[in-house]
């Protein structure tokens, strides 16, 4: 499994910003995939995930309301559609996919088997 994440940048406050993560290497039926991101200094903590079946989202209290994860089966594509961006969403995005069988504790990065490499997504105020 590779995941390719791209679409970081530079922001201002209040604005939006659209990541991909391209997955390859296998069907991704059964499958969790996930957005985390990693401040300077903290650790890495989970922004919110997607049922490859079904496409249900899961997301954290900090970003529910202004991000939003969807999928492109057709293109085994997730996609992170992040609108008010705040200072403090300023990190590193990564995605990741849980292989199936998956579990409950889809916040959890130890739940997920393979990483992409991250992008910088920086907003100024």
């Amino acid at each position: 499994v590779q995941l390719q994440a791209s679409g970081g940048g530079l922001v201002q406050s209040g604005g939006s910003l659209m990541l991909s993560c391209a997955a390859s290497g296998r069907t991704f039926s059964g499958y969790v995939m996930g957005w985390f991101r990693q401040a300077p200094g903290k650790e890495r903590e989970w922004v919110g995930s997607i049922r490859w079946t079904g496409g249900r989202t899961y997301y954290a209290d900090s970003v529910k309301g202004r991000f939003t994860i969807s999928r492109d089966l057709a293109k085994a594509t997730v996609t992170l559609q992040m609108n008010s961006l705040k200072p403090e969403d300023t990190a590193v995005y990564y995605c990741a996919a849980d292989a199936p069988p998956t579990n409950i504790y889809y916040f959890n990065t130890g739940s997920y088997e393979y990483w992409g490499q991250g992008t910088q997504v920086t907003v100024s105020s």
